[in-house]
């Protein structure tokens, strides 16, 4: 049941992206402090940033040592 969950969530995601993308074609850029970025569709922008926050969500996953799908099992107190 996890699993499905965790592949529904990616699912949800590019299906929203693709509507946002045919929406919203007009280009846009970011600006942070003076720096400019090039103009991209929002489509693609927020698909970026989706995946690059994906990424470091595993990367810390990974750096941190943890297993989401791990189950804790408890000993039962024998009788």
């Amino acid at each position: 049941m996890i699993r499905l969950a965790l592949a529904l969530v990616p699912a949800v995601w590019v299906i929203a992206i693709a509507i946002i993308a045919v929406q919203n074609a007009t280009p846009v850029s970011i600006r942070l402090l003076n720096l400019q970025s090039i103009e991209l569709p929002f489509g693609v922008l927020l698909a970026f940033c989706v995946a690059g926050g994906m990424l470091a969500a595993a990367l810390l996953l990974l750096v941190l040592g943890g297993n989401p799908l791990r189950v804790s099992r408890r000993k039962r107190p024998e009788v």
